[in-house]
């Protein structure tokens, strides 16, 4: 099994804990966003993932791009430990918390759509950092009060699950763009409690081998 990869992607990100929390090898290989105008652009990497995006799973005649149906796809094959805990209702709260993330939040902040804001609007640093900091508070604004009333340890319930796996990276790229937190004290409490867990660990942007210093 391959997964194609930047190290602070947040997709990636999501796919590399999904993948330890199940025990499951794997190669990685390293899609650098930024070098060279990005090698997510050039023609061997888009023959697997004509979107140009990581991150990419490569299992066999498999190949899937985007972060949550790599992680449906693995939950499917690899059904234990569950990242989909409980009954219909749990499930769906886990999903929701998911895709609020990894649907609504995270493709209005991403590389391609910051570069689109500097490159063809002009931008600057200023401007760049209010879009940021607008849809941020939006997204955990409401997260945090879903939380208040679906959270345990973890994002539902008490059982590691997929919201968690989305909460992770989103939540490190908060800090990296400089995001406020302190409104958000379950965010940040069930992040901390998630960072210190083997699997999350292990899939830390620090730790990656294309991290940079």
């Amino acid at each position: 099994m391959e997964l194609y990869g930047y190290w602070r992607s947040s997709a990636s990100y999501r796919a590399r804990i999904a993948l330890n929390y199940k025990q499951l090898d794997y190669n990685y290989i390293p899609v650098h966003l930024i070098k060279e105008g990005g090698e997510q652009h050039k023609q061997a990497y888009r023959q697997l993932n004509p979107n140009g995006l990581v991150p990419t799973l490569v299992n066999g005649p498999v190949i899937l791009h985007q972060s949550l149906a790599i992680i449906e796809y693995l939950e499917e094959t690899h059904p234990k430990p569950s990242l989909l805990p409980g009954n219909a209702q749990k499930r769906g709260a886990i999903r929701a918390i998911a895709l609020d993330i990894a649907s609504e939040l995270q493709p209005l902040i991403n590389l391609r759509v910051q570069q689109y804001l500097v490159r063809e609007l002009d931008a600057d640093d200023n401007a760049k950092q209010a879009w940021l900091a607008h849809w941020f508070k939006q997204s955990f604004t409401a997260l945090e009060r879903n939380l208040e009333e679906v959270s345990g340890q973890y994002c539902v319930g008490d059982d590691f699950s997929l919201a968690d796996v989305c909460l992770v990276p989103q939540v490190y790229s908060a800090e990296r763009f400089g995001i406020a937190l302190e409104d958000y004290p379950l965010i940040r409490t069930i992040y901390q409690r998630l960072l210190e867990l083997p699997w999350v660990a292990a899939a830390h942007p620090s730790k990656q081998p294309d991290a940079e210093s």
